[in-house]
């Protein structure tokens, strides 16, 4: 099993700081770790590393337009009072939110 160079992991730290990959820079120690333990090719460490950013920055997306939606807490389509508001249509907003046909119709 290697150990990673003192210097190098720095070297890393500050690179990964640059590229803004605040995710992978959490992980990466520990990933490379387990890699060097189990013998894993660079392309999969590299994968894994790659699969923990984009999940974590798809986590914080969703996170800032929860915020900047300012919904109250549990807010969901169910607790929707739609007598309030009878513009919109129960039955046309339900069967948007089963499938997702309507995308293909978006405007890119």
């Amino acid at each position: 099993m290697k150990t990673t160079n003192p210097s190098d992991a720095a070297r890393v730290e500050l690179l990964l700081a640059e590229l803004r990959l605040p995710a992978v820079k959490l992980v990466w120690a520990d990933l490379a770790a387990q890699a060097d333990k189990e013998g894993w090719p660079a392309a999969r460490f590299l994968a894994a590393l790659a699969e923990h950013e984009i999940a974590e920055r798809a986590r914080r997306r969703i996170e800032r337009h929860l915020a900047e939606a300012r919904l109250p807490p549990g807010k969901t389509i169910d607790t929707f009072d739609f007598e309030a508001v009878p513009v919109v249509s129960k039955a046309q907003i339900m069967a948007l939110a089963a499938g997702d046909a309507w995308l293909a119709w978006a405007p890119m």
